[in-house]
């Protein structure tokens, strides 16, 4: 069973990487990290690309708060809701700066907003699962697990 909701999680997280859906309020995209303070920050992001549920990258640039939390603590979680679901996801995140990793997530919004791919100042925040929690509302179905 848990299968088949992983699989209906990571078609979601694919569409909203591929259509790269901003928030409106209604549904929303997560990450929670851990601030200077020991408290969880929580800051809506875009999902720039998907490895199923195991990985997500988002991208940013050096300059924000959710990079330095990151490279203080790196302890992470995801939760994408909307009023038909709920993915929670909790992992780790990292820092990348390799031109590899950022032109393998890059999408055109970014060059738009005037931050190329080979702009010194961009990064790709890596987050990796290491377990879920899911819900989806039409069937009520659960999944709780580790990767």
């Amino acid at each position: 069973m848990n299968e088949v909701i992983i699989k209906r999680a990571e078609d979601i997280l694919n569409t909203k990487s591929q259509t790269r859906e901003y928030t409106d309020g209604m549904e929303g995209i997560v990450l929670s990290l851990i601030d200077e303070n020991g408290y969880p920050s929580a800051s809506t992001v875009t999902i720039a690309k998907v490895d199923g549920i195991k990985t997500l990258t988002f991208l940013t640039t050096l300059d924000a708060n959710k990079v330095k939390r990151i490279r203080a603590n790196n302890k992470a979680s995801l939760c994408l809701s909307s009023r038909e679901y709920n993915i929670s996801l909790v992992g780790t995140a990292e820092v990348l700066t390799d031109l590899e990793s950022k032109k393998n997530s890059w999408y055109k919004g970014m060059t738009d907003m005037g931050y190329p791919a080979e702009h010194p100042e961009s990064c790709v925040i890596k987050f990796t699962t290491e377990r879920y929690n899911m819900f989806f509302a039409d069937n009520g179905s659960v999944a709780v697990g580790k990767l």
